[in-house]
């Protein structure tokens, strides 16, 4: 409602006055919200997940390890609303809720007498204040690439967003403060020069258990999560025990199953780095379906998405990906201006592209549909929202082409 309200005002006020005092409006709505629910983020354990890529999948699987541990749990993540056994689908295309909502959120964690709290939390929400007013225990740091950098201004900007989730731990009052970072990552350090009480990083060169998890960066995934258990002082064998049973992410390289004779799966890659990442994984003929999510923001990336699909991909189906205002065709266009090699199909409707790209298929070859992922929603002019869902959509027309067989 408050966001609502917001885009009303923006109709009615000069830009310059109402950037001057959009801070301030939402600074008071964040202590609004968290007063109206006397601070509940002070009576349960917080652990926040930031970066740019991996942060939903390390939400999962933390909440995995904590409950084979026995804890009862809340989490927040771009996939889902749960507090212990009731999870609701994510709706909102928003991975950080709104101030009144996650203080709502938080509250019931606590009334339901939740142990731990695992939030995802992200740099769009320190522009708006959502992360203000929530007391961390622990903030664990996965990576950093250019995203978002249309509405941050400039990478360093971007960088200084996510830098303020780290500050919010330092100004905790809860004890100790855990800060996990990338030791990978050039971007790492900048998190450990907060104050924390215990700083611990992961690297790659780690052994993890064994897993049926996907990819490196899958790696990176379960490497944060051990790394956080550990600290919190979880067993090795519990720890062992979550991650062999940790099987998938819906939306993340989701493996789609209806008896075909080829590998289809779904992923949320919506970046050229998460895309190139992704499709090293497979190995044959790949075919690949995508589009550039989000119309009117991050245009820069288009041409890198197409010269990663160009290096990666044997067919490729460009579509519509979040169009908003812009024409999905221009998109896919300008996506087009880095494929050299290849000669990219570009059908705008995202079912018949899911489709073609199915009909175009062999035996053993790879359908790699990216950039939804779980959302709930593909988001066209004027705010039109058509139900979306990737996986369902797919097993769809894959049973089409299955009753046209027989």
């Amino acid at each position: 409602m408050s966001d609502n309200i917001l885009n009303t005002i923006r109709k009615y006020i000069p830009h310059q006055i109402f950037n001057f005092f959009q801070p301030i409006y939402h600074y008071k709505l964040a202590l609004i919200s968290a007063m109206f629910y006397r601070f509940p983020s002070r009576k349960i354990k917080i652990i926040g997940v930031t970066g740019t890529k991996g942060k939903s999948t390390t939400v999962e699987i933390i909440n995995a390890i904590l409950e084979k541990a026995g804890y009862k749990t809340a989490l927040s993540n771009t996939i889902r609303y749960k507090i212990g056994n009731d999870s609701t689908p994510n709706k909102f295309k928003m991975s950080m809720p709104g101030r009144f909502f996650i203080q709502k959120f938080i509250k019931k964690a606590v009334d339901t007498k939740c142990d731990y709290l695992i939030l995802e939390m992200t740099s769009q929400g320190t522009i708006q204040f959502r992360h203000k007013f929530i007391s961390l225990n622990a903030l664990v740091f996965t990576n950093l690439s250019p995203e978002h950098i249309e509405s941050h201004g400039s990478y360093e900007e971007y960088v200084k967003a996510k830098l303020e989730i780290a500050k919010e731990l330092s100004r905790s009052n809860k004890r100790p403060r855990i800060m996990i970072t990338n030791a990978d990552d050039k971007e790492g350090n900048r998190f450990l020069a907060f104050e924390a009480d215990i700083k611990k990083t992961y690297s790659l060169n780690e052994n993890i258990p064994k897993t049926s998890l996907l990819g490196d960066f899958n790696k990176y995934n379960i490497l944060a999560a051990i790394t956080l258990a550990r600290t919190l002082g979880i067993e090795e064998k519990i720890i062992e025990s979550a991650i062999l049973d940790f099987t998938e992410v819906p939306g993340r390289v989701q493996f789609i199953e209806c008896g075909q004779d080829f590998r289809v799966v779904v992923d949320y890659a919506h970046t050229a780095d998460s895309m190139e990442k992704f499709y090293q994984i497979f190995k044959g003929k790949n075919i690949c379906v995508f589009g550039a999510a989000g119309g009117g923001r991050d245009k820069w990336k288009r041409k890198e998405m197409g010269k990663i699909a160009d290096k990666y991909c044997d067919e490729i189906i460009l579509t519509d990906d979040d169009a908003y205002d812009e024409d999905p065709e221009q998109i896919a266009k300008e996506i087009a201006e880095g494929i050299i090699n290849k000669i990219p199909k570009i059908i705008t409707d995202r079912r018949k592209a899911i489709s073609e790209g199915l009909k175009m298929a062999k035996t053993y070859d790879n359908v790699l549909i990216t950039g939804k992922g779980t959302d709930a929603y593909l988001m066209g002019p004027d705010g039109k929202k058509l139900p979306w869902n990737d996986a369902e959509i797919t097993r769809e027309e894959l049973g089409k082409i299955a009753k046209t067989i027989i």
